[in-house]
């Protein structure tokens, strides 16, 4: 077998086994006080302890068909898609990199955005303990990395945070509620640690532009005089992991297109 084609599969596997973690994070580090170790995983339903061969990432989901094998209640779509998720997440984040210091960290990274993607779905919340660590990490993360320079990391940092603070802060003398979570600056931050200033317009711009299509089709879809609060995170998420793996592809559209402007 070519070695590449195993790194990869291997790479594969074990973001699959991360992703498996990583829904047990995005059920219970919203709940506080509740461990993410103990206890063991369970059916959410009946509370039995899973055995070892009902709980293989994605295979398991499948074999099972969908169904807890004790009280046959239906088990949610978002385990396997965050397992199949991670799995891509990781064997891209490899192809891009590598076996690098690079993709440890932006295999870190990944997972996390998958975590508040999820989290800010669910329950409208982006937690400090991600962002917060998160961007100390990435900034940790710049002074070895051979892609990302810590200035680039640390304006990112100010910036990225700086101006959804400044957006947050317009929109709420305008209307006098707040339009934006201090989760979303938080974030930004992060994603600013992770990817560098250069990163920001294109994950600002993404994430609003997506985000204002799906907010304008719920607009439309909601019954008369409801009001439905969309989470901007899972926005910013997706936008950053499109750059990150994306990055030289976007450069060229935009200098593609400053040459057809100009």
């Amino acid at each position: 077998m070519d070695i590449m084609l195993f790194v990869l599969i291997t790479a594969f596997s074990f973001g699959a086994i991360v992703g498996s973690f990583l829904n047990v994070v995005i059920l219970r580090l919203p709940n506080e006080g509740e461990s993410i170790v103990f206890p063991a995983s369970h059916c959410t339903s009946c509370m039995t302890n899973l055995r070892w061969y009902e709980n293989i990432p994605i295979l398991s989901f499948l074999a099972l068909r969908g169904r807890c094998s004790h009280c046959r209640e239906k088990i949610s779509f978002q385990y396997p898609v965050v397992e199949m998720s991670m799995a891509l997440l990781s064997t891209a984040t490899v192809y891009q990199f590598g076996l690098s210091i690079a993709t440890i960290g932006y295999f870190i990274f990944s997972a996390a955005l998958l975590v508040i993607i999820w989290i800010d779905i669910y329950h409208q919340i982006i937690p400090d303990l991600i962002s917060l660590p998160g961007i100390v990490l990435g900034f940790l993360f710049s002074l070895v990395s051979p892609v990302l320079s810590w200035q680039d990391s640390l304006i990112g940092i100010l910036t990225g945070g700086g101006i959804l603070y400044i957006i947050a802060f317009l929109y709420f003398l305008w209307r006098r509620v707040d339009g934006m979570g201090g989760g979303d600056i938080k974030l930004l931050a992060m994603i600013g640690a992770f990817l560098g200033w250069q990163s920001l317009p294109f994950v600002i711009f993404a994430s609003s532009l997506t985000g204002t299509v799906v907010g304008l089709g719920a607009m439309i879809k909601q019954k008369k005089g409801a009001q439905t609060r969309i989470p901007f995170g899972p926005f910013l998420s997706v936008a950053a992991l499109t750059y990150l793996f994306f990055q030289q592809e976007i450069i060229l559209l935009y200098e593609l297109y400053v040459n057809m402007a100009y």
